[in-house]
């Protein structure tokens, strides 16, 4: 539900701006590639590759050496 206040604000929409008015030309669109480059290097969450990575391993080391089993099937 959106707040009354800014109902008639929702409602507009998203400004749409010709390629040569003043807003666009002192604000052109960004690349994709650009917008990329700034938000790659961002990590939320340190250090929780290299944590996968260990548990990974470590669960590899310990479960590598056993044998695959079926389950038996139920007639």
């Amino acid at each position: 539900m959106i707040n009354d206040r800014y109902k008639k604000v929702y409602e507009r929409g998203k400004p749409k701006h010709s390629p040569f008015d003043d807003f666009s030309i002192k604000h052109p669109a960004m690349d994709l590639s650009r917008r990329a480059k700034i938000f790659s290097p961002f990590d939320a969450l340190k250090g929780f590759n290299e944590e996968i990575a260990s548990t990974e391993q470590s669960f590899e080391a310990n479960y590598s050496d056993l044998e695959h089993v079926p389950a038996e099937e139920y007639p």
